[in-house]
């Protein structure tokens, strides 16, 4: 299949198999988060992955008891920076000088422009900054996914605070917003499987502008 014809064969899967997902495929899909594009390469996220059935069966209650939350294969739970910091930024301008091998004058000069707009903002600020960068990488998992002929579920729906104390996010200076449980639909179980994937005509979604 193209890419466009995996992307129409992917949807949200309500019930999942609980088949598991090569490792190979998982990586894959890791992969694809790892090289997605965010602001000044900052990549303010992290991505838990949980196979432990039993994180996976406490975190479900708290995520209006969707069984796709216990019958994936792997959950993903992308958890963005609390704040912007000094030491984070600096660590990743330095991660970028050690891997390209010398410092440029217009980076350093950049690294000093964050320095100066970031740490002054309120953490509301920061957060919600970090965390449209997490959902670029979610959405690149979910097209490596399908790629990957895998299904997958992205959840906004469960208690982000009850999440954090699960995983000890807080102490990390982390904050859950998104989660995608991984794995294979199941399809006799699932009433969404069969159903037309609508969306909007290209007439309502775009305005082309010459």
């Amino acid at each position: 299949m193209s890419l466009i014809e995996k992307l129409n064969w992917r949807y949200a899967a309500k019930a999942m198999t609980g088949k598991k997902v090569s490792q190979q495929k998982i990586d894959a899909i890791i992969e694809a988060a790892s090289l997605a594009p965010t602001s000044s390469g900052l990549q303010p996220f992290e991505i838990y992955i949980i196979t432990n059935q039993e994180v996976k069966e406490k975190i479900r209650p708290i995520a209006w008891n969707q069984s796709v939350i216990t019958d994936c294969s792997h959950l993903l739970v992308f958890a963005a920076w609390d704040t912007y910091t000094v030491k984070r930024i600096n660590k990743q301008f330095d991660l970028t000088n050690e891997i390209r091998g010398f410092k440029n004058k217009g980076w350093e000069n950049y690294r000093q422009k964050l320095l100066g707009i970031y740490p002054q903002k309120t953490h509301e600020e920061n957060f919600n900054h970090a965390v449209k960068q997490a959902y670029i990488a979610l959405a690149m998992s979910i097209v490596a996914a399908a790629y990957q002929e895998v299904d997958c579920t992205p959840i906004e729906g469960f208690d982000p605070k009850a999440v954090d104390e699960i995983l000890n996010l807080k102490e990390k200076g982390l904050k859950s917003c998104v989660m995608l449980p991984i794995g294979y639909r199941d399809s006799e179980n699932d009433w969404l499987v069969n159903l037309p994937k609508v969306r909007k005509s290209k007439q309502d979604l775009i305005t082309l502008i010459n």
